[in-house]
């Protein structure tokens, strides 16, 4: 009988070197877009789908993560004493969000392994994983479209948006069983590909950072042998749990933007700061205004 899913794993041992030297002191997870750090997304996605226990997988220098979801009555004090009720409002907010534990993930060694070390956490039970590097607007929650899958199917379910065929080698590709009809969007996985070329890409349905997992994963996982970099991919781990029952594959409707990268990060600061009532006239009539791009190249001389 499958069972509600209530805990999500967040992996944030990473080192962030695509954003130094921004990440040399600070997560790559509390860079800010807008005024939230990017992990909070993802934590308020969990939670507006129903998943209030929240577990982080952490590593050195991950201190201001547990900081940010922790009480900090000195800056309450402070805010309520300068009668600053709506940002007191927001900071408690953030910390009465969830219920929260930490895991150290001693080396950073591969998505497959953060999972791995939280399986204690985890325990006997379907749980999901969210890459926080992927935000997702989307209503319903990206994560809730997921666990109504996972209710109907009762099984592992992989979030999956649709990418340009040039993109498929910078992604996890899912070949899906045609023959099988499971409503709108929802597909039964024959086989996953890290990474193929475009000619050898079954498809172009991508992996996104978004995962319900059942807990025999983690003997799976325990079983699965590191790449030649010596990290335990989660996508070699769930070829391995294909072999013994179903997973499925949802594509998740809403808007996707991966901070991982420089010009993501940028894309999605413009995108919600857009969607910010308190912002979107005035910054949407400074980028009317403003032709930075233009600006740039005389500069430059080009």
């Amino acid at each position: 009988m499958k069972s509600t899913v209530r805990k999500a794993v967040f992996p944030a041992a990473g080192l962030g070197t695509r954003f130094l030297p921004a990440t040399k002191a600070q997560p790559k997870e509390m860079l800010p877009l807008v005024d939230k750090p990017i992990i909070q997304y993802g934590v308020e996605e969990a939670v507006a789908s129903g998943v209030g226990n929240i577990i982080i997988v952490t590593g050195r220098g991950k201190n201001a993560i547990e900081d940010h979801f922790d009480v900090n009555i000195e800056l309450e004090s402070f805010l309520e004493s300068r009668g600053k009720k709506d940002q007191l409002e927001e900071v408690r907010k953030i910390s009465n969000l969830i219920n929260v534990a930490y895991v150290r993930q001693g080396e950073p060694l591969g998505l497959g392994h953060a999972v791995l070390v939280a399986a204690d956490l985890v325990g006997d039970e379907p749980f999901a994983v969210i890459l926080a590097d992927d935000v997702i607007d989307a209503e319903p929650p990206a994560l809730r479209q997921m666990i109504n899958v996972y209710e109907k199917v009762g099984g592992p379910v992989l979030a999956v948006e649709r990418v340009p065929a040039d993109q498929v080698s910078s992604y996890g590709i899912v070949d899906v069983d045609a023959g099988v009809s499971l409503g709108a969007g929802i597909y039964a996985v024959r086989d996953l590909v890290e990474k193929p070329s475009r000619g050898e890409a079954p498809s172009n349905l991508a992996i996104i950072g978004r995962y319900i997992l059942t807990p025999d994963i983690f003997p799976a996982l325990k079983t699965t042998a590191s790449d030649r970099t010596g990290e335990i991919q989660l996508t070699n781990g769930l070829k391995r749990l294909l072999l013994q029952r179903k997973i499925y594959a949802c594509e998740i409707q809403g808007s996707r933007h991966d901070t991982g990268n420089k010009l993501g990060y940028l894309q999605a600061m413009v995108y919600f700061a857009l969607r910010r009532p308190d912002l979107n006239e005035a910054f949407r009539a400074y980028l009317r205004s403003e032709n930075i791009e233009r600006r740039s190249t005389l500069r430059s001389g080009k």
